[in-house]
């Protein structure tokens, strides 16, 4: 090791530390000193907690704010606006999701939980809106663009649910050829054959799903993979496979006494017969076992359909069995039967559970089944149920019984609605040996390269999360047929805001950037002090300023309440769409959280007067304002006084 022994006489033009300093000190302690700071504003795009909480990864901020008027549709040749902000509005959305007519009704929105506006007074009525947009395109006849190339690949899609049909359009989208296989008589899986159509009107599905088979995609109905169909032969014919077979069988009841007795059936047989129109009516008395969404759905059909004085029982129980498809019942002869639905622990959504209380339906919150009591033909004549407390422990349910609290529930109809099961029939290589499909964060199956998998097949859930599961397994198989190596997927998997986008939009280019040494902040090729966190950071409430937001009602959807006697017999939908002044005001309510919505407060406070509005030749959403580092002084007013967080302090030594 050298040294030198040389004096330095030349005075240093910068020294961090003075002579005779031995201690580093935190610059966290000199961030404030007297009129400056080391500190100035930056942009940072986050991701608003409703599009984390949004199974399908909707860019819900996006439609928004282009629904509110604050990012414009892209300007066409002629000066003028290339479409409606209502379509501009839809194609955002349908990016992740091509459903919005049918899961703005039925999705039960666990964006608007996250919703950062429920620490001001009220959730965003962001499936209001969504409904909104659905309605608009079907009614306006709006189609998705084909690509104007086609890749030359194929892909097999088993099963034409949410999960195969939302796949199977992201596909087409991008040019692949794509087949869906499915062993029904229609399209739609669950939301065909699991909600009832006063949920989702069939015309509604009908137009949403015509939409993606005007795509290109072919389908072969009637046809059920591993039985019709071997795999060898889709794997001869086709470059990839997705498997969406959904979870369409029922599970058993766990009771004592329940096997193979017929008038206790599974929820979804239940609801396949009614939505098949073979069931008609059921028995005077019905109860219903489940806690879910499904549960309420099986009892308000049950209440619906009422029953007849003087059927055969066996005519409703073959119904349900698929055994024969019997004629309407006369109206005026039906009777509304008595439905007691009881759950050990409830997880259907308020809304629903507030339905059901109105149609006279008895809610038995904590019992759980424990016989099946039977008359002499064999048939279930009650069900016996007791008392149970329980609770969710580490994600999973823990229940203690309460002795000495049984009771019997008289019962001509017992409906077990506790959960699903999947048919892999000819499909047992896949499994994984616990009734499902295992699957990565891509969700190609383990082992087996080119098959991915999505939605209930995997793990029974909301329909929603269905059609995430099918967007992101699309880019799997399209990286998969480009002989791309799969990339890691962000740790916040959604559709986001795209900045870049924007400049492309405006015909704005950014060259490269070839002097780093003075900085950016005067350099035309950069978007200075931005940065899209999107990917890794959801803003919570507390980053935003909720002082700038008042009290602001919800514009809500009208809903048609019925009571017992009106539910009968009635299957009209009970929801209605927003108008479009009230979509408007009701994505005026939203906070824009993280991302900039134009509001000034950050130009009107700055005291230097270095917060400024970018020209109007350059302006777009996400660069509305910029700042003038000369006249900067740090102090973080505008970081302040920002609503949506977007606005934050970096370091900028």
């Amino acid at each position: 090791m050298s040294a030198t022994t040389e004096t330095q006489t030349e005075k240093l033009t910068f020294r961090r530390y003075k002579d005779g300093d031995v201690k580093v000190k935190r610059w966290q302690d000199e961030i404030f000193q007297a009129s400056w700071s080391h500190k100035c504003p930056t942009y940072i795009q986050s991701t608003p907690p409703c599009q984390g909480s949004c199974p399908s990864g909707e860019d819900i901020r996006g439609y928004l704010n282009i629904v509110r008027g604050i990012e414009k549709p892209p300007v066409g040749a002629d000066g003028k606006p290339s479409m409606p902000w209502q379509e501009y509005a839809w194609r955002r959305l349908t990016e992740a999701n091509p459903f919005p007519a049918v899961m703005g009704r039925v999705c039960p929105a666990p964006c608007e939980t996250g919703c950062n506006r429920n620490e001001v007074e009220d959730h965003v009525g962001i499936n209001s809106v969504e409904h909104f947009l659905g309605e608009y395109a079907i009614t306006n006849k709006l189609q998705f663009k084909k690509p104007e190339t086609q890749t030359g690949k194929k892909v097999a899609v088993l099963g034409g649910g949410p999960a195969g049909l939302s796949v199977a359009y992201q596909l087409a989208m991008r040019g692949h050829g794509v087949t869906v296989f499915d062993d029904h008589e229609y399209l739609g899986g669950m939301m065909r054959y699991g909600i009832p159509g006063y949920r989702t009107p069939r015309d509604v599905l009908d137009a949403e799903i015509q939409r993606i088979l005007d795509l290109g995609v072919e389908v072969r109905l009637k046809t059920k993979v591993g039985v019709d169909v071997t795999m060898d032969q889709i794997n001869q014919e086709f470059d990839a496979v997705f498997l969406g077979l959904g979870a369409q069988g029922g599970r058993a009841l766990p009771a004592e006494g329940a096997d193979n007795v017929s008038n206790v059936v599974t929820a979804t047989a239940f609801l396949k017969a009614f939505n098949d129109g073979r069931l008609q009516h059921v028995g005077k008395r019905v109860v219903v076992v489940g806690g879910g969404d499904t549960s309420m759905d099986v009892a308000t059909v049950a209440r619906r359909l009422g029953h007849i004085e003087h059927s055969k029982p066996t005519d409703w129980e073959a119904a349900i069995a698929g055994q024969l498809a019997q004629d309407a019942a006369d109206i005026s002869r039906r009777q509304g039967a008595d439905v007691t639905l009881t759950t050990v622990y409830m997880m259907a959504s308020k809304q629903e559970i507030e339905h059901a209380e109105s149609e006279g339906i008895t809610i038995m919150g904590g019992w759980m089944p424990v016989a099946v009591l039977k008359g002499a033909d064999g048939r279930a004549t009650a069900l016996r149920v007791m008392q149970c407390e329980a609770k969710m422990v580490g994600g999973r349910l823990d229940i203690k019984k309460i002795e000495g609290t049984e009771k019997d529930l008289p019962a001509d109809l017992i409906v077990s609605a506790i959960g699903q099961t999947v048919d892999l029939t000819g499909l047992e290589v896949f499994s994984n040996g616990k009734g499902a499909v295992s699957a990565d964060k891509n969700y190609q199956v383990a082992g087996k390269p080119g098959v991915y998998a999505g939605g209930d097949v995997i793990r029974p859930h909301l329909l929603t999360t269905a059609i995430g599961h099918g967007a992101i397994a699309a880019d799997g198989i399209d990286q998969f047929l480009a002989g791309v190596e799969p990339g890691r997927r962000p740790k916040i998997d959604v559709h986001g805001f795209d900045l870049m986008r924007k400049y492309l939009e405006k015909g704005v280019q950014l060259g490269e950037i070839k002097d780093y040494q003075t900085g950016t902040d005067a350099n035309k090729n950069a978007v200075h002090n931005f940065d899209n966190r999107s990917e890794r950071y959801v803003i919570p409430h507390d980053q935003l300023f909720l002082g700038h937001f008042q009290y602001t009602a919800r514009n809500k959807r009208h809903i048609t309440h019925l009571n017992k006697d009106s539910a009968l017999g009635n299957f009209e939908e009970r929801l209605e769409a927003l108008s479009e002044q009230q979509a408007v005001g009701e994505a005026k309510r939203c906070m824009s959280c993280g991302l900039c919505f134009e509001c000034d407060n950050c130009v009107v406070y700055c005291p230097q007067t270095a917060v400024y509005k970018v020209k109007k030749t350059e302006s777009m959403t996400g660069r509305y304002v910029a700042t003038d580092y000369d006249k900067c002084i740090g102090c973080h007013i505008c970081s302040d006084v920002c609503p949506t967080g977007y606005i934050q302090m970096g370091l900028g030594e």
